[in-house]
């Protein structure tokens, strides 16, 4: 950011993202190790963690309303406190060696319900403590990036200095650590819809304004097919294809080696201003097929992890352009909802094209998968090109001051 940009407020925000992310990259690796450890088996870490993202898809269009209903921060901090405790509740469990699938399942179901609740309020604060809505999600992006690759190490470390209870244990401080430095930020004052007597008012509101708005749901439908025929395969094909060709080590290189890719991206993202965010975010996403491409050819384990590192750069970078579009271009009084109908959006068909991979590479093998789900992310970013609402949305700083029509109150 530049000078005089990385204010008290951002720093807090800063780090509060980092811990948090962390933790949440921890998180996988202790699950995976502590149910083994105990008994269960893969399909058991599955449900798990599936119970986690269920409710988060479930649950985060709820969130975006009460986020707009109620003040955004005591929101985010209350669900950041309730993780603190469910968390330390499972790092007992394994330290005192009661482990117990349904309650570890119900516990990642209230934590996916805390992230439901705390994900809308991310895109209505970054405007209200950055001078630099681009730069401040540019930096955020790096910081995940370094903190998606440090956060299976480190667990690894400490799972071996102490036991899967520490990390739970360390995974409920980067809650702490989160609640702890939102507390401390000065918020601008931003706009606030009238509050309704009507919950379900606010949520067709909410879907309203973000039917009127072509750019986003146009981007939205393209996403939700990317994740079944490319985002959602790729993870579990590459993963399984590198791992039998070259080894587990050669995954964590690529994995590595990606996660330096996404910083770079990150960085690119802080320095390059393009007057249409969207249409340069897309220019760079047709390089993401890559990755799919070189692993579907069994390409050598350098060329693969270049690809990775291309494909995680370009997917930050359009991120970021898209995160800062909405930030920028919607009023303070819907940020919420409308990031969350696009965070749900985005997420829905994840899960389906991850159960359709594994039957579509049995069919017709998973390179032409990949392929498949290369040529798909062209085709994808190629519409989105063709899309005026989109191709031609201009730069804007900082987000419209204008206020929604508002309508009184309704009794009941």
């Amino acid at each position: 950011m530049r000078a005089g940009r990385w204010n008290r407020d951002f720093s807090l925000f800063f780090v509060a993202r980092a811990a948090a992310r962390l933790g949440d990259m921890m998180l996988p690796v202790a699950l995976a190790a502590g149910l083994i450890e105990y008994g269960y088996g893969v399909g058991a870490v599955g449900v798990a963690m599936a119970a986690n993202s269920a409710c988060f898809a479930g649950f985060v269009i709820f969130g975006g309303v009460i986020a707009d209903r109620f003040d955004t921060r005591t929101v985010m901090v209350c669900a950041d406190l309730t993780r603190v405790v469910t968390q330390s509740a499972v790092a007992v469990m394994f330290f005192t060696g009661h482990v117990v699938l349904w309650q570890v399942c119900v516990i990642g179901a209230v934590n996916g319900l805390c992230a439901a609740l705390f994900q809308p309020g991310i895109a209505s604060t970054i405007p209200r403590i950055a001078t630099d809505v681009q730069g401040a999600n540019g930096l955020i992006r790096i910081a995940e990036s370094v903190m998606g690759v440090a956060g299976p190490a480190f667990a690894g470390v400490l799972i071996g200095v102490t036991s899967v209870g520490g990390v739970f244990a360390a995974h409920a401080a980067t809650y702490l650590t989160s609640a702890l430095c939102l507390l401390g930020l000065r918020l601008r004052r931003g706009p606030r819809p009238v509050r309704r007597a009507r919950f379900r008012a606010d949520l067709v509101e909410g879907w309203r304004e973000f039917r009127s708005r072509g750019w986003v749901w146009g981007v939205i439908l393209v996403w939700m097919a990317l994740m079944i025929t490319t985002f959602g395969p790729l993870t579990p094909l590459a993963a399984t294809e590198i791992i039998t060709n070259h080894g587990d080590a050669a995954y964590g290189l690529v994995n590595s080696i990606g996660g330096v890719g996404m910083a770079v991206g990150g960085v690119i993202a802080l320095r390059l201003r393009p007057r249409h965010p969207l249409r340069a975010g897309a220019i760079a996403m047709l390089a993401y097929g890559i990755q799919p491409v070189t692993v579907a050819l069994h390409a050598p384990i350098w060329l693969i992890a270049a690809g990775c590192a291309v494909t995680g750069g370009v997917q930050t970078f359009w991120s970021v352009m898209w995160a800062t579009s909405i930030q920028t271009q919607i009023p303070g009084a819907i940020l919420n909802r409308i990031h969350a109908y696009e965070v749900a959006g985005s997420l829905a068909m994840m899960p389906v094209g991850q159960a359709l991979a594994g039957p579509a590479a049995g069919v017709i093998g998973a390179g032409p998968v990949l392929v498949v789900g290369a040529i798909t992310a062209v085709a994808g970013m190629a519409a989105l090109l063709l899309a005026r609402p989109v191709r031609d949305l201009g730069r804007a700083e900082t987000a419209p001051a204008t206020v929604l029509n508002q309508v009184a109150p309704t009794p009941g």
